[in-house]
């Protein structure tokens, strides 16, 4: 069972291969320009990372925005398209979600302050709470960005607890397709975190 891991610095794949391990799921590398192919896999997992270029939906990049690096933002969108197109799992973390979101010309926040942190919580939107079996979870959300409009055909499946910012959603009628702005791949040692990448693993 091999799932298609995107991602673009090699110092930090190592926590996603791990997560996936631990579910099971042998991890194959796709980095930008490479000939990797779909055909191979059985899923797609995209990871976290430096800012999407607010170019792709329309906007002039905040002073907070970071250098965009827009052949992997291109590399990442067209592999999802076809992820997509073959209706195989996705799951997709942080800048991921933010990608996705995206992808499905959805905005984002360019710039949050005091957001996240090691530790808060999120609430769970059913039917996504049914995957932890809670309603409301601790998560460790790191970013400077948010999702803003939803994209077309998304849904929000969480939202952190205080400040109601968008920390998950999902596309319904694909086989699985979910996101979560949080790093589950950094709690794995808690079973309802590893919950997440089992039910990845189980809609092969």
């Amino acid at each position: 069972m091999k799932a298609a891991l995107l991602y673009r610095n090699p110092k930090k794949e190592a926590p996603y291969r791990e997560a996936l391990a631990a579910a099971g799921i042998d991890s194959v590398p796709f980095i930008p320009g490479s000939a990797a192919s779909l055909g191979n896999v059985g899923g797609i997992v995209l990871t976290g990372g430096t800012d999407v270029d607010p170019a792709l939906y329309g906007e002039q990049p905040h002073p907070e925005t970071q250098q965009p690096d827009r052949e992997r933002d291109d590399y990442e969108s067209a592999i999802l398209r076809e992820a997509v197109a073959r209706n195989l799992p996705i799951l997709a973390i942080c800048r991921g979600m933010q990608l996705m979101n995206v992808t499905f010309g959805g905005t984002l926040n360019q710039h949050i302050e005091n957001h996240g942190g090691n530790s808060h919580e999120v609430d769970l939107i059913p039917p996504f709470n049914q995957i932890f079996d809670a309603d409301r979870i601790p998560v460790n959300s790191r970013h400077h960005q948010s999702v803003s409009k939803v994209g077309q055909g998304l849904m929000v499946t969480a939202r952190d607890c205080a400040s109601g910012t968008i920390e998950g959603l999902a596309l319904p009628g694909h086989r699985f397709a979910l996101a979560v702005q949080w790093h589950p791949e950094d709690l794995i040692a808690d079973p309802v975190q590893l919950r997440l990448f089992e039910a990845f693993r189980n809609a092969f």
